[in-house]
């Protein structure tokens, strides 16, 4: 019988894959393929299929996350797509909210709708805000839309009427008027894909799904047909951004659910180590080839989100993307990973960003053609990184490409030496990261005061203790195959899905049987959904209303008990929410009235205990495997550091800093000042001495 388990990660740079079978586990990393992301992922899986000598029959199950979707918006790379909308409104994607990212700014710069404007094409109708139809669909204005969809060459489809979300008769009926005289045209309703308020952000949403869906449903029907050819027939999941995994027909039908699931699958790993050491607060830090990611996670659950934004076009700054209403692992993302390109800006400061030279070609020192200093380059040159072992010795790096690089990038124009240019390059990025969890801290009401920093992927084991360090966290933690945590993570994750639908309430007036039917109905849904993929394992599930005081912009999510609600719940949850407004914000506001706007049902299998383990056996010193020069970012001084090789560190093996533990996918620095000791399960725990 198949018994192994496989995940596969695309990254912009690499593409990380993990194998667990009977309490083995096998990880491996390849280059991604960016014109073919499918043929790296083949490669791949040959690759740790043979290394664990296992035959394609043997995999029971196979979790993929992939950046495609999101480098498709991006990259604006999509399918031609047309919004059909309410006439009047087919500027709703070019006015958004009218705010403005940066109201200082006189050359303020938004990003271009996806779909351009003589793709947004009207028609006659109208509901109002409770549903009503005031004005019928125009049914010969939809079917003489079809000679301009052809003639335009329109490659997908979205459709967003006003009010759709409470009543989608005329977004169906559309569908279904278009269905039947264009019936390979792929349609997205945002009545089903973003079912809630604010027409601005369900249209983003709407198209963004259509102008994926073409790419995303043949990659996906693809790599299927790849995988079956190979003869690797397991099940196919896909990795959401909520957290939960889902079906091929189910992302191929809501593609943009997919635009965060490697990150998602990094904080998922990192929310299941928490759960193994019973460390109720951490950050989660995972720095890859392209970003970095920083999610928090309190009691073993990461923080969750209903908005998410792409292709911002102001660096880091919110309301400068086009916004998404889809369920996100609420995390913070900055482009700096170990192929962000350095460079100096016109104040002649270094800066690190967010542009990244990916894996084609990749860093100076990959020798692959990239001729611009990246964060890897930096590394290798300040000697954190062994050229001839990188990658288990599968990759040589080469330190003189970097020196050049380096040298033309940064030294010659602020007058530095390569290793000085590699230190003021590290130390940027380290500061950049560090200030990205700053705010993020503040902007969720929460401090990182007796936290602990997991650090994984490529890069965060290396840059783990000097961001802890700027951000005021003491311990640290890098479980096993942190090079390829976000993979891991994928075979941790559960089979689930989110459903959100609008329903306007206030406490004043709450009809619990109107509410209860709605979340009964949201339930059946997403337990649909989940069948599909779950075979008969148990499942839960979790309820949120959405809510904010009357004249208030902004709501706050608020847990609901997951049973049939009764008219004696109503204060308990309106005194739930009054505390978590003063988390964030101090004090309630007496005497305002609390509406409620949308609520969100999720329905997943079990997460299954963390297994106990045996405590570390006694302290052992460590020996090491030889020592490297290596140069300190924060005090710009060369030492010799000690080199020691974590495959042969036992449980109980403590060491001092400075030192690096070499790994083939990553190397953990421990700085001066920190020790380590490596804990029963092998995970290394780094303590500020």
């Amino acid at each position: 019988m198949p018994n192994a388990r496989l995940a596969v990660d695309i990254g912009g740079t690499f593409t990380d894959l993990a194998l667990e079978q009977a309490g083995r586990r096998f990880t491996a990393k390849v280059l991604t393929t960016p014109a073919a992301p499918e043929r790296g992922v083949m490669q791949g899986v040959r690759g740790i299929l043979r290394d664990a000598g296992l035959a394609p029959g043997d995999i029971a199950l196979l979790v993929h996350g992939t950046t495609l979707a999101t480098n498709a918006v991006i990259e604006r790379k999509g399918a031609r797509t047309a919004l059909i909308t309410t006439a009047g409104f087919r500027d709703v994607l070019a006015l958004r909210n009218e705010s403005r990212y940066d109201q200082y700014d006189l050359n303020l710069v938004l990003p271009e709708p996806l779909v351009p404007r003589h793709l947004r094409l009207p028609v006659a109708e109208r509901l109002d805000n409770e549903g009503k139809v005031r004005l019928p669909l125009d049914e010969a204005a939809v079917r003489a839309l079809v000679p301009v969809l052809l003639s335009e060459a329109v490659e997908s489809v979205a459709i967003g009427f006003l009010h759709g979300f409470v009543n989608p008769a005329h977004e169906r009926r559309t569908r279904d008027i278009l269905a039947a005289a264009l019936p390979d045209l792929p349609i997205t309703l945002a009545s089903e894909v973003a079912p809630e308020m604010r027409e601005w952000e369900r249209f983003s949403t709407a198209a963004a799904n259509a102008y994926v869906q073409p790419l995303m449903a043949r990659y996906l029907r693809q790599l299927e047909r790849d995988l079956q050819g190979e003869g690797l027939l397991a099940p196919l999941y896909l990795m959401l951004s909520g957290g939960g995994l889902c079906t091929v027909e189910t992302a191929c039908r809501f593609p943009i659910r997919l635009v965060e699931s490697g990150p998602a699958g990094g904080a998922i790993f990192s929310a299941d180590v928490a759960r193994q050491c019973g460390l109720d607060r951490v950050l989660s830090f995972d720095m890859g080839g392209t970003t970095a990611k920083i999610c928090l996670i309190d009691d073993f659950r990461p923080q969750t989100s209903r908005s998410f934004e792409v292709a911002r076009v102001g660096r880091f700054k919110k309301g400068s993307g086009l916004p998404l209403r889809i369920p996100v692992i609420e995390m913070v993302e900055i482009g700096a990973g170990g192929g962000s390109i350095a460079h100096v800006d016109a104040l002649g400061r270094i800066a690190v960003g967010p542009e990244s030279a990916g894996a084609d070609p990749g860093p100076a020192c990959y020798a692959r053609g990239g001729v611009h200093p990246a964060v890897t380059d930096a590394n290798l040159l300040v000697g954190r990184y062994d050229g001839a072992s990188f990658a288990g010795g599968r990759m040589v790096l080469q330190a003189d490409a970097a020196r050049a690089a380096l040298t033309a990038d940064i030294g010659a124009p602020l007058g530095l030496t390569p290793e000085m240019a590699a230190l003021g390059v590290v130390e940027m990025v380290d500061e950049a990261m560090a200030g990205a969890a700053r705010v993020h801290a503040i902007e969720s009401g929460k401090s990182y005061a007796g936290r602990t920093l997991i650090a994984f992927g490529g890069g965060g084991p290396v840059h783990a203790c000097r961001v802890a360090e700027k951000i005021g966290i003491a311990r640290v933690l890098v479980p096993t195959g942190a090079g390829v945590g976000s993979a891991i993570g994928f075979l941790r994750a559960p089979v689930g899905y989110e459903v959100v639908r609008s329903l306007y309430q206030r406490f004043s007036s709450f009809d619990v049987g109107a509410v209860n039917a709605l979340l009964d109905d949201m339930a059946a849904e997403a337990a649909r959904v989940v069948a599909a993929g779950s075979f008969g394992a148990a499942t839960q599930q979790a309820r949120i209303a959405y809510m904010r005081y009357v004249g208030q912009g902004h709501e706050i999510a608020v847990a609901l008990p997951a049973r049939t609600l009764t008219a004696a719940d109503v204060g308990a949850i309106r005194a739930a929410y009054d505390a978590e407004y003063s988390r964030f914000y101090n004090r309630p506001v007496p005497g305002s009235d609390v509406e409620i706007l949308s609520y969100a049902v999720t329905v997943a299998t079990a997460v299954a205990a963390a297994e106990s383990v045996a405590a570390s056996p006694a302290a052992t010193r460590a020996v090491p495997q030889g020592v490297r020069k290596v140069r300190d970012t924060a005090s710009g001084a060369v030492a010799d550091w000690a080199i020691y090789a974590r495959a042969a560190l036992p449980p109980g093996a403590v060491l001092a800093g400075p030192a690096i533990i070499a790994e083939d996918e990553t190397s953990t620095l421990v700085g001066p000042g920190w020790h380590a000791r490596i804990d029963a399960r092998g995970y290394i725990e780094m303590m500020t001495a």
